[in-house]
């Protein structure tokens, strides 16, 4: 029987992907997107975002898969909209670790992506927990590229 603890993750992970916070997509030349898939499974990622300097000022998601990749973007864009690029390495960063049972900084807001930690107990999920974030990373390292050709 699944404790409390378990349930509310359960919880969470299900509001997420049920009221996904954040959907949709980013228009305009100051705006990146980026779409990754997980062959394995079958979820797409869309992930759109803007930066102000090296802060993120708005991240959008979108797209189709299991309730733990579409749950964990939408955790995702909570956690990382107005961090500083720096921060939000480390934030997804300390994600992966958590998903994947390592130690990770306790210290570290991951928000409701904490509710994230049992996918641990299941290797294939790590993929899907992980992708949003991968394509974040991504869609970051490529907006900040933009950014430095066009000054």
């Amino acid at each position: 029987m699944p404790s409390n603890l378990d349930q509310l993750y359960r919880s969470v992970i299900m509001d997420h992907y049920k009221r996904p916070r954040n959907h949709g997509t980013l228009e305009g030349p100051d705006s990146m997107t980026i779409s990754m898939n997980n062959p394995s499974c079958g979820d797409k990622i869309f992930v759109s975002l803007k930066l102000d300097g090296d802060k993120i000022v708005d991240i959008k998601t979108s797209g189709s898969g299991c309730a733990i990749s579409q749950s964990s973007a939408s955790m995702m864009t909570e956690a990382v909209k107005g961090l500083r690029i720096k921060d939000v390495d480390e934030l997804s960063f300390d994600f992966s670790e958590l998903v994947q049972g390592r130690e990770h900084n306790d210290d570290l807001d991951l928000g409701d992506a904490e509710a994230l930690q049992g996918v641990s107990q299941w290797p294939a999920r790590i993929k899907c927990a992980t992708l949003p974030w991968k394509a974040m990373e991504k869609c970051l390292r490529e907006a900040v590229k933009l950014q430095a050709e066009q000054q």
